[in-house]
């Protein structure tokens, strides 16, 4: 299959990284022309040169805990380079926790990080996708916007404040040819992943490897995802294939999520 991806201008966030990274080098196998941003110059230097060098890639180094720096690092490149018809959305989770423990500055963090980030992000990008009448955005969440999952209180509450962010863009945005989706990862084999099981050792008294085997014993396929499947699935939805796919939220879990 075509994606016809090729000489389309990509923005990836987080792309130093687990699904992030696995993302780029998914997008620039297709021939997409990739900026990637995050905090780390040096891990983004070490990104760029294991891509694939058919075009030239770039790099934003950037805080998503500084929305006005964001916006004016976006704009200042876009001015002297190119826009993007490609945005992918994806951020760290915030650390996990019970939701009554949280105190107001976890969650300003993380509205900031995950929703206000993102709402720079397409208000700065989407001018060019219109004149081109071509656009994707993909928001990286977490399949917590199905089904809450326990001791991420945080996460949960403004992962679901990005979904219901995103459909409603989605549905404002369709008429010009842009398409605003939500792929919801499940337990994928990334750093995050790798605390997250240490975590509950530590407050189950499990050994690490009982804990990470009772986390796949909830997942049908009985194992944990590989970034790469993760990016596989948001590669589709960049492309020019996935045009009549708008609005939705996709799990890529293994068929761990309860709900249809």
């Amino acid at each position: 299959m075509n994606l016809e991806l090729n000489n389309k201008y990509a923005l990836v966030c987080g792309s130093t990284a687990g699904i992030g990274k696995a993302t780029a080098i998914a997008l620039a196998n297709e021939g997409t022309i990739l900026t990637l941003i995050a905090r780390n110059e040096e891990k983004l230097k070490a990104t760029i040169e294991g891509l694939p060098q058919q075009h030239k890639h770039n790099f934003i180094v950037a805080d998503f805990s500084n929305p006005d720096e964001l916006e004016e690092k976006i704009s200042t490149f876009i001015k002297q380079n190119h826009g993007f018809h490609i945005l992918i959305n994806n951020t760290g989770g915030p650390p996990g926790g019970p939701i009554f423990d949280a105190t107001l500055e976890e969650f300003e963090h993380a509205f900031t990080q995950h929703l206000k980030c993102n709402h720079v992000l397409v208000q700065t990008l989407v001018p060019f996708m219109k004149e081109q009448g071509f656009g994707r955005i993909i928001n990286v969440i977490s399949t917590s916007v199905k089904q809450p999952l326990d001791g991420l209180g945080v996460s949960n509450t403004i992962r679901g404040a990005v979904a219901n962010w995103s459909k409603t863009l989605a549905n404002e945005l369709g008429q010009f040819g842009i398409t605003v989706n939500n792929v919801l990862p499940g337990a994928t084999a990334t750093e995050r992943l790798s605390q997250i099981i240490k975590n509950k050792a530590s407050k189950t008294g499990q050994s690490v490897e009982e804990a990470s085997d009772a986390m796949k014993n909830t997942v049908p396929a009985k194992r944990f995802a590989q970034p790469e499947e993760t990016a596989d699935a948001i590669t589709f939805l960049a492309s020019e294939r996935a045009s009549y796919i708008n609005g939705i939220n996709l799990p890529v879990d293994g068929g761990r999520t309860k709900s249809l």
